[in-house]
């Protein structure tokens, strides 16, 4: 199905959840799986599930239930994780090492080429998944970009300059932004945006606690 149907914003946002669950089932040796096996794990509705996978033409068969691989593998297709992406973190402080470390060590589908920072980094990165990783200032940011072919921007600059950084990197022809600081950020439709604020998650933790008003 191309990305261009309509499908809710809630289907598409529990995809990752399956995804990630279906990973773990794998590595423990499942092998097949019900949607209500399933529904149990993940606290939903066994009906939920088999609503969300018939957005995509299903995938299960009426008491057989699912191929735990063959599910997982359609799922990272339709994400898109049958693909390599280019990435370039854009400002290396303690939040951009920090994503950049767990990129390289937990997402095999996203390859850091660049690191960039306001300022020459001058130490060595030690890490071995960094070693072919070109780090340089922002400024060569754009040419980068283009000469590259990158797809992803993952930006953890100071909020009063992540605009810019984003208008630089659109401009450069980036398909994707992954946003982690302070502000939401306004990109043309055709550039893919994801804010994520973990403040967000963080006020609405203590509201789930029930000491607001």
């Amino acid at each position: 199905m191309a990305k261009g149907d309509t499908i809710s914003m809630s289907v598409i946002r529990r995809l990752p959840r399956y995804y990630r669950f279906l990973y773990d089932l794998k590595e423990n040796g499942v092998t097949r799986i019900s949607s209500r096996e399933l529904s149990q794990r993940m606290g939903l509705t066994a009906s939920q599930i088999r609503q969300d996978l018939n957005c995509f033409g299903g995938f299960g068969q009426q008491g057989y239930g699912y191929s735990v691989t063959k599910l997982r593998e359609e799922i990272g297709n339709i994400l898109g994780l049958d693909k390599t992406y280019k990435m370039v973190v854009i400002g290396y402080g303690r939040l951009g090492q920090a994503i950049a470390s767990y990129v390289a060590n937990n997402e095999p589908n996203f390859k850091i080429v660049g690191i960039f920072d306001v300022k020459q980094i001058i130490k060595e990165i030690h890490d071995v998944q960094f070693k072919d990783a070109q780090i340089m200032t922002c400024g060569s940011l754009s040419n980068f970009i283009k000469n590259e072919k990158v797809d992803i921007a993952v930006i953890t600059v100071p909020a009063e300059k992540a605009q810019l950084v984003a208008d630089t990197a659109v401009d450069a022809g980036i398909k994707g932004i992954w946003n982690l600081t302070a502000v939401d950020l306004d990109v043309p439709e055709n550039v893919a945006l994801e804010n994520v604020h973990m403040s967000d998650s963080l006020h609405a933790l203590i509201y789930y606690m029930g000491d607001g008003e």
